[in-house]
């Protein structure tokens, strides 16, 4: 985790600019523009939040590039509905497939960000063990599973005409579990490789506080 200002994170800025460069393009006559609408307040709400913590919490290159990955392929499912996204479709031809699953990929993917959930509570609670796993897969799911039911909730008061469109059903009703489930693996797969590296890190961050202090 790095405590630079962002003005010396080359990484970091690459990133910005590129999702920035890639959501302009995707904001850019969208399949349907209310879905799309929808589907942002994700961003509306995260990508400011990341902005206005930097500075107290900036997080390390691998979470960036972890939210940044995710931040993508919404970005993308947005532009075309999760349901009809050009990559989904390859996949469905190639492998054989009963459905478009990129919506899929993508609540895995969700499920990975207990990695950066993880270097945030460890560094806040100064967790170890299994609470340092545990707890960021716990709150990643959560999270999942709240969405899942705002999506419901938004799309059936909002416009329930868009309310397939928007979540992605796709004709199966255990849809929703299904998306949970994989978000429950990238989250168990996410802290697991995560733990040490993030422990390593904030040993090397204590220790040069306590030289500070010293």
């Amino acid at each position: 985790m790095s405590k630079k200002p962002f003005r010396e994170r080359k990484l970091l800025q690459i990133l910005c600019a590129s999702y920035a460069i890639i959501w302009i393009i995707a904001a850019i006559d969208p399949v349907k523009r209310s879905d799309w609408l929808l589907e942002n307040v994700l961003v509306f709400g995260c990508v400011p939040m990341l902005i206005f913590t930097y500075r107290r919490l900036p997080l390390s290159d691998a979470s960036y590039i972890l939210i940044f990955l995710f931040l993508v392929m919404h970005t993308i499912g947005a532009h075309y509905t999760y349901a009809e996204v050009p990559f989904g479709y390859w996949l469905k031809e190639t492998l054989h497939l009963e459905r478009n699953h990129f919506d899929r990929i993508v609540h895995f993917s969700f499920g990975i960000m207990a990695y950066p959930i993880q270097e945030i509570f460890v560094r806040i609670t100064r967790a170890q063990g299994i609470w340092a796993l545990l707890l960021p897969s716990a709150i990643t799911i959560s999270f999942s599973g709240f969405f899942e039911i705002i999506e419901a909730v938004v799309a059936t008061l909002v416009n329930p005409q868009l309310g397939a469109a928007y979540l992605g059903l796709q004709g199966d009703a255990w849809d929703a579990q299904k998306d949970m489930g994989l978000a429950i693996v990238g989250a168990t797969l996410a802290v697991s490789f995560g733990y040490k590296p993030i422990q390593r890190e904030l040993g090397v961050s204590l220790n040069k506080e306590n030289q500070k202090a010293g």
